[in-house]
């Protein structure tokens, strides 16, 4: 197939296409480069500089490269700024979107890949939650991204498009040659490596006094190239499935406390931290369960182990140690 993938410049989308390539799918990496890296770019993939608020420029990707997917990575994902901003989460996360959306169906593309979150889940009333858990979030982030789906399943009644939608809790890891590489950064595993290298006085435990077994925030961190294989058992099988939401997670969780402690074992470095009161709406324990996707594509993750996970990353970390810009 030949495949749209916006954001593919982000940390998902760009180990998407590496994987949909390996695959033997043709790749459009569309993104506008506001948040992403061009070196995070699959060289083998036809890249595309384009704003999704750009109809114009938008309607000429689907004329020139007579696309016949998309899977749709493009968005704004930091949960504190999304409380300050909210306006810019409903813009790039709505408003994008239908511009998307619109322009697929002018070109008669009618198969979708979009990509969600746990926060839709807002606090759980059980662990681990499944696609059936009420969904409530608690931040325009999560918001934003439940919107987008009642918004597809409602196109999706009037069009006839097929999707298939993925909630991921905690992307971690990396491949060979694609990681994660945020400003700023705001995930646990890469601020804990950067404390690691030095690059970081300590990192912030935010909360030791949750009802969990040591006291801090239970997580459910599933490996960036799990997530890749789902969304490429997905777009292979979405008329099969089409409507289906997918949770994507290792179906256990580990604390603050135990993914500090494997990120020392694996990069064999003491780990400074401090520790800071709860921040707001953060709930105790986050885990997925991931029946439902395994049960009907036949996906099982490859990496459920933390500390596999971890040295992914810290390879990855140790190979470009700038990041992106190590290029």
């Amino acid at each position: 197939m030949k495949i749209l993938v916006t954001g593919a410049a982000g940390y998902i989308g760009s180990v998407c296409t590496e994987a949909l390539i390996e695959r033997g799918h043709n790749v459009i990496a569309l993104d506008d480069l506001s948040e992403g890296h061009k070196e995070a770019v699959d060289a083998r993939a036809a890249f595309c500089q384009v704003d999704l608020h750009d109809l114009p420029a938008l309607d000429h990707v689907f004329e020139k490269h007579k696309i016949d997917a998309v899977m749709h990575f493009a968005a704004k994902c930091l949960v504190e700024e999304s409380v300050r901003e909210p306006g810019k989460y409903y813009r790039a996360n709505i408003s994008a979107g239908i511009n998307l959306l619109d322009s697929m169906l002018r070109h008669r593309i009618r198969k979708l890949i979009f990509s969600s979150t746990a926060a839709t889940y807002g606090e759980p009333e059980k662990n681990p939650i499944p696609e059936e858990h009420r969904t409530n979030p608690v931040n325009p982030y999560g918001a934003s991204k439940l919107l987008f789906e009642r918004i597809l399943s409602e196109f999706r009644a009037n069009s006839g498009l097929e999707y298939i939608t993925m909630r991921y809790f905690n992307a971690a890891g990396a491949s060979e040659v694609h990681g994660e590489d945020h400003h700023p950064e705001t995930h646990v595993i890469p601020i804990l490596l950067e404390v690691a290298a030095g690059e970081r006085e300590a990192f912030q435990v935010y909360g030791t006094d949750y009802p969990t077994l040591d006291g801090t925030c239970v997580r459910d961190y599933i490996h960036i190239l799990d997530i890749a294989q789902a969304h490429t058992l997905a777009i292979e099988r979405i008329s099969e499935f089409p409507g289906r939401i997918y949770n994507i997670g290792n179906g256990h969780g580990f604390s603050v406390k135990e993914v500090m402690e494997a990120a020392s074992r694996v990069t064999g470095r003491k780990i400074n931290y401090r520790t800071a009161p709860r921040r707001a709406g953060d709930p105790a324990t986050l885990v997925a369960s991931s029946d439902k996707i395994q049960r009907e594509l036949g996906w099982k993750p490859a990496f459920s182990a933390l500390d596999s996970i971890i040295e992914t990353a810290w390879e990855w970390k140790q190979k470009f140690p700038k990041g992106y810009s190590s290029d």
